[in-house]
């Protein structure tokens, strides 16, 4: 795409800003000049959303308040927290006013349970379903069925465990739908459902009319999939995909490898027209960008980046 990427170990904040102006962004992000663009595009109809995980201590509730005035300053559709952020609110009058006070609505909770080990299943429906109460309460809708982490890393066996996964996902989004969520499943590296073949796997051995998909598409990649393999993915199973974490893919020095839209592989602009084509979604497209150390600008900077980029694509924002 340009001289340099995220991929280059020498890039520093202003190098970043280089770059940045390949996109035209430069001036909204470092007072520089804009690059000339092309005639506006057609507005598409799709909300995006962004996930806190980007702020520091985004994960916890002293990161989120700055999360949520950031993202929804910058017009971005509604936000995706922790179960356990909102759990921490809850003993002090909830999340919602902050959330009412950007004008910011929330629209999912990440949360995660054992979903390998049957014995206990009852105790992780249970707690899902706890949670499903709170989303809502906040006025959420969806909630992220996030795998467990690899039991025994290099000794996990996939095919072993595939049976109890997909058992114990059906029956937590059963449970969290009565409470009025849709539960979504999340791939996720380093967990039990990680790559492209276990996903398509797991699709394949649950109830869809209770577990849908939400795929986070930079962390397939990440896992090991092709950027067209993961569009060909979303594209197969279009129908269940209910909800998205929109992440790009570099492999370089910043943010866990991932990189701000439009500067890594994830082929972004297609996978932003099969959503368009949907008629109706139960959770929204989330810009999420992973805060892992180090990196080259404040997070809401980089979640500029990614409105301007998805402006160029015809994502309208709030005023």
């Amino acid at each position: 795409m340009m001289g340099r990427d995220f991929t280059d170990p020498g890039l520093t904040r202003r190098g970043f800003a280089e770059l940045a102006a390949g996109l035209g962004v430069a001036g909204q992000v470092a007072g520089q000049p804009g690059a000339s663009r092309p005639a506006p595009p057609k507005p598409k109809k799709l909300k995006v959303g962004h996930t806190g995980i980007t702020w520091p201590g985004g994960q916890e509730q002293r990161g989120i308040e700055t999360a949520i005035r950031d993202i929804g300053g910058l017009g971005y559709q509604g936000l995706e927290t922790f179960g356990d952020v909102l759990d921490k609110y809850e003993k002090d009058g909830g999340l919602r006013r902050h959330l009412e006070a950007a004008n910011l609505p929330l629209i999912s909770g990440y949360c995660t349970v054992d979903l390998v080990d049957p014995a206990k299943r009852t105790e992780g429906v249970a707690r899902m379903t706890e949670w499903a109460k709170v989303i809502r309460k906040n006025g959420g809708r969806i909630m992220i069925l996030g795998p467990s982490g690899r039991r025994g890393q290099a000794d996990f066996r996939f095919s072993e465990h595939r049976a109890d996964i997909a058992a114990t996902l059906t029956e937590i989004a059963k449970a969290v739908m009565d409470q009025g969520v849709t539960g979504v499943l999340h791939p996720h590296t380093g967990t039990v459902v990680e790559t492209l073949d276990e996903t398509i796997a797991i699709l394949d051995s649950v109830d869809t009319r209770y577990v849908k998909f939400g795929p986070d598409v930079g962390q397939i990649v990440k896992g090991g999939a092709e950027p067209a393999a993961v569009t060909k993915l979303v594209k197969d199973h279009l129908a269940i995909v209910q909800h998205m974490h929109l992440k790009d893919y570099s492999g370089g020095q910043y943010y866990l490898g991932y990189c701000p839209l439009g500067f890594g592989r994830v082929e972004l602009a297609k996978l932003l027209d099969l959503m368009e084509s949907k008629t109706e979604i139960a959770g929204m497209v989330m810009v999420e960008l992973d805060g892992g150390r180090p990196t080259p600008m404040p997070p809401g900077e980089a979640a500029r980046i990614a409105k301007v980029y998805l402006e160029s694509k015809g994502i309208v924002f709030r005023a």
